[in-house]
């Protein structure tokens, strides 16, 4: 038996001209939570639709828990749950009437709808919600409704759609509290998000830009293998000193931080520290430190501008 939950093998899909996902390699273990990272329009959505079975590949093989897809789609629906990024229960529903609809879709008894229903709404928190209408509910009051529906069923495989774009950050940490619970009771989650806290919460991900892979493998390893010094300039002038900075050839990019610049420098430059204080523009009152690189850094490394 497999150790992967999902195998995709030069995965692409085409809309005539544009390659929303182009050859597509990827990997995800059962039981971990695997993380797509990218903006808008990178090709995250269209992805998980074609590894869910909605979607048919324009070339390329895709194994989820042992199924072909698209062929094997219908044998695969009961074994995994999908929560879009759009809200897709019913807003003229009750919590509970939205989740017993899902129930049934599913197959279940009435026995197991009643004891199934109970036990998700005491997780998410919505016992005194049941009689409320779905379209009534708060953002993170949703995202609870949404993520209770989709597993319902006590799905293998769990996809998640960019499910925190629209709460607050205190909903967004309870929620990833939920997923690591799902998570060390066996259910394994690809989740999309543009969030870099988000994706450093991930045991694994892939960077997508442009419906392209860019980067894959744990936060840690992205971290330690991008490829580029990080320092961070203290300087009573981060504006000015940051329109200098980014015209050096060497330097590929430079972000403000209160009254500090970070600073990214090619590898090629073997001495970051002294590089930048020969540079005219840095003055000995100039605070210099190599610091430890974010995942937002990988991300501006090996995407935009910033992709060597």
């Amino acid at each position: 038996m497999s150790q992967y939950a999902i195998q995709a093998t030069q995965l692409s899909r085409h809309f005539g001209d544009l390659k929303a996902i182009n050859e597509l390699d990827l990997q995800v273990k059962k039981g971990s939570i695997y993380g797509f990272l990218g903006p808008n329009g990178c090709g995250k959505t269209t992805a998980i639709r074609m590894l869910t079975g909605l979607l048919k590949p324009t070339s390329g093989e895709i194994d989820v828990l042992g199924y072909k897809l698209p062929q094997d789609s219908a044998k695969l629906r009961f074994l995994i749950g999908y929560m879009t990024q759009k809200f897709s229960l019913y807003d003229d529903l009750t919590v509970k009437e939205n989740l017993k609809f899902i129930a049934k879709i599913y197959g279940l008894s009435h026995r197991e709808q009643t004891q199934r229903i109970t036990e998700l709404l005491g997780i998410y928190g919505l016992d005194n919600k049941v009689n409320q209408l779905a379209g009534k509910m708060s953002g993170g009051q949703r995202q609870r409704l949404a993520l209770a529906a989709a597993t319902l069923h006590k799905p293998e495989l769990l996809f998640l759609d960019e499910p925190t774009s629209a709460v607050d950050p205190e909903n967004r940490r309870d929620f990833w509290e939920t997923l690591f619970d799902l998570c060390n009771h066996g259910t394994t989650i690809l989740v999309s998000t543009h969030y870099m806290d988000e994706a450093e919460r991930c045991h694994k991900l892939a960077i997508l830009e442009d419906g392209i892979k860019r980067a894959d493998g744990t936060p840690d390893e992205l971290m330690n293998n991008m490829g580029a010094h990080v320092i961070e300039v203290d300087t009573d002038s981060p504006r000015q000193l940051k329109q200098q900075l980014v015209a050096l050839p060497d330097v590929i990019t430079a972000a403000q931080l209160g009254s500090r610049l970070r600073v990214l420098i090619k590898n090629s430059v073997s001495e970051p520290i002294e590089f930048l204080t020969q540079q005219p523009s840095i003055l000995p009152t100039n605070a210099l430190e190599i610091v430890r690189p974010s995942l937002e850094d990988v991300f501006v490394t090996c995407t935009g501008e910033g992709r060597q």
